[in-house]
């Protein structure tokens, strides 16, 4: 019998996993780092244990530090989560070791499936389709690159440890693949203490199906419909849907019995899923199985009525499936969106900071699922993963879970620093994708095609006039208001400032919330009457119409929200910021991250476009670029150095350089 449950990971999936063992009645320990102590899985288990510092190495990757916890709280069961250590064998086997049960499958079972190549070589003995590649253990630049010229392009090159797009390059044309080797290679080492790479030949315009299995100890295996994961950005998934828009009932039996087939073939126990990617024929081929609960689980949920959790804890605990592969039913459609704080206008940047507005219970309805990590007033680091939050839909069709997905999105935004909403808005009301159409590459080339789903979107006129409306009256109904504008004061010039965009209106305040605005010169005018501003909500009037938007004050500054975007308006100082120049000749962080490579020293002469160094963040790494010839006069960071956003990092002599800082490589 299991009687408390350590939960060895963060933010949302442990949030998730603490809610299913309560509702079993099961006791929960947390354990959190340095920069999670204020962390909601903190407060939502109960009990919680520190194990170090920031960076997950110092934490949620010390395994040492995690039983620790596990036998100071009397903890008989530990459940990985996803990420971290959940892919571990040697975790699964501590467990194992310090008599603790492992939520997982057996360590016998990870080891089969850890190494990308040893797990293609045994899905090939149990006649699962799989794409051609290159899986030896020669791991000699040029033998690699004489394999891939025998293999043709476009192919990607693969950690065999990998994950989650870390240790992968895809290389179109032979001038791409070494750098590609040294790249892949040094990003899989460094994240995973194993450099080994293999080769693979890219399905053109593929689809990612993967296929929900759940195996027991008494030798049952069942399957639980697909996945469609194929909505990607530099291989990261952003929409995951079930079912599938292409998937066929005949097409998913087969593909359910061969992913029963893969977790047989290697004894498996628990949650996994077998991803396959599918060509333009409707050819699958295996790709590799997540050894974990995967993060799209909830789509799953939502379309079979099943508690994934609860079977992890049932298997676990030793009994078996509670269904069999005939009473598995699956229900209409569920779509979830994963809300990262990155921005997409500015190639997917990491953004780190403070939580100013988080109130996701406004946008709960019958069919709503927000799973997420954080609170409003916290603070997201660049110590993790960008993703924070997931918005789940379910509905009786997937027209009718894409509308209830674009509801959620407008009524739950998150305010503080910038995030994809509104790109995950239009992405679901893209026409690629209400035609099933999506494949993992298709986002990419809308950024090398600069399609406009990846234009940062404009303040409407509506907007500018609402802005000017709500900071023209406050002070007068808004309690927490920190300036007052003069009663006397009739009409007035108001400059605004929005995505560096700028206007000047002319006010003139009238009775009961009236306001008559002038935009710049423009003789028209415009009468907008404020009616209430509480909670957020702004109640407004316009052209004999009443209207409600997300009005948040954050300082002195307007957070306005419409269709999933977030405008921030603040009036424009008469008093330039010393600091509002841009200085070339200073290259300065653009995000709190970890210096990664650093390609210059002092003395260099730089050409125009060479790499000066990068810093790494939540997954991206972001490269500083020099846009004309200089000398390098100072560096002040080294390789591994943990750096503030704005921290200075090189200091050039040059004329008239520019920097640049481009997001270039998913790590």
């Amino acid at each position: 019998m299991l009687n408390k449950i350590l939960i060895a990971n963060r933010g949302e999936i442990a949030c998730r996993v603490i809610r299913t063992a309560r509702k079993l009645g099961y006791r929960t320990v947390a354990v959190y780092s340095d920069a999670d102590a204020q962390a909601p899985h903190v407060d939502l288990a109960d009990e919680a244990v520190h194990i170090g510092g920031s960076a997950a190495s110092e934490s949620y990757l010390r395994i040492d530090a995690i039983l620790d916890a596990a036998k100071k709280t009397g903890a008989d069961a530990i459940h990985p989560g996803y990420g971290f250590l959940s892919e571990n064998e040697a975790f699964a086997q501590a467990c194992l070791d310090a008599n603790v049960t492992f939520i997982g499958p057996p360590a016998s079972a990870i080891h089969a499936m850890g190494d990308k190549a040893r797990a293609k070589k045994l899905m090939i003995e149990a006649k699962v389709p799989t794409a051609p590649g290159y899986l030896g253990e020669n791991q000699d630049d040029q033998h690699l690159i004489n394999e891939a010229e025998t293999l043709g392009y476009p192919l990607l090159v693969k950690a065999v440890s990998g994950g989650g797009g870390r240790g992968m390059r895809l290389v179109h044309a032979k001038d791409e693949l070494a750098q590609a080797i040294v790249s892949a290679r040094r990003e899989a080492q460094s994240a995973f203490g194993d450099g080994t790479l293999m080769l693979e030949r890219l399905i053109e315009n593929g689809r990612h199906i993967e296929i929900q299995v759940f195996a027991d100890a008494h030798g049952n295996a069942v399957y639980i419909g697909e996945r469609d994961c194929s909505a990607q950005r530099r291989r990261q998934k952003v929409i995951e849907e079930a079912p599938s828009p292409i998937v066929s009932p005949a097409m998913r039996a087969s593909m359910g019995r061969d992913a029963v087939a893969a977790a047989l073939a290697i004894g498996y126990r628990g949650a996994g899923t077998i991803e396959f990617i599918v060509d333009a024929d409707l050819n699958y081929y295996f790709l590799e199985m997540n050894t974990r609960l995967q993060v799209e689980h909830p789509v799953t949920e939502m379309i079979s009525g099943l508690d994934l959790v609860e079977w992890q804890l049932r298997v676990a605990a030793g009994h078996p499936l509670p269904l069999k592969q005939e009473q598995i039913t699956l229900r209409g459609h569920a779509i979830e969106a994963r809300l990262y704080t990155e921005d997409p206008y500015a190639d997917f940047a990491p953004q780190t900071g403070p939580i100013r507005w988080w109130r996701p219970e406004r946008a709960l309805h019958e069919g709503v699922r927000i799973d997420g990590g954080i609170r409003e007033g916290g603070e997201v680091t660049p110590f993790y993963d960008p993703m924070v939050a997931k918005l789940i839909v379910h509905g009786r069709d997937r027209d009718d879970a894409i509308r209830r997905l674009i509801a959620t999105l407008d009524d739950a935004p998150l305010l503080g620093l910038r995030n994809n909403s509104r790109f995950l808005r239009d992405l679901i009301d893209s026409q690629a994708f209400r035609d099933g159409a999506m494949t993992t590459a298709l986002i990419d080339q809308w950024g090398l095609d600069k399609q406009p789903i990846l234009d940062r979107p404009l303040a409407s006129t509506e907007a500018w006039l609402i802005a000017a409306a709500a900071h023209a009256l406050k002070g007068r109904d808004d309690a927490v208001a920190r300036t007052l504008r003069s009663a006397s004061v009739t009409d007035y010039e108001l400059k605004l400032v929005c995505d560096g965009l700028q206007h000047c209106l002319h006010v003139r305040p009238g009775a009961q919330g009236a306001i008559t605005l002038n935009i710049d010169k423009d003789p028209a005018e415009h009468s907008l009457r404020v009616i209430a501003h509480t909670d957020g909500v702004l109640r407004y009037e316009i052209d004999g119409v009443r209207k409600c938007v997300l009005a948040v004050w954050v300082d002195s500054a307007l957070h306005l929200v419409i269709q999933a975007a977030t405008f921030v308006f603040a009036e424009v100082s008469p008093w330039p910021s010393k600091d509002s120049a841009h200085d070339p000749s200073r290259a300065v962080s653009p995000v709190a991250g970890v210096v990664a490579q650093v390609l210059v020293k002092p003395g260099d002469t730089v050409a125009e476009g060479q790499p000066l160094l990068s810093v790494e963040a939540m997954k991206m790494e972001m490269w500083l670029n020099a846009q004309a010839p200089g000398v390098v006069k100072a560096v002040h960071v080294a390789v591994g150095e943990q750096v503030q956003s704005q921290a200075l990092l090189i200091e050039l002599e040059l004329g008239e350089l520019d920097l640049t800082v481009t997001p270039s490589k998913e790590s």
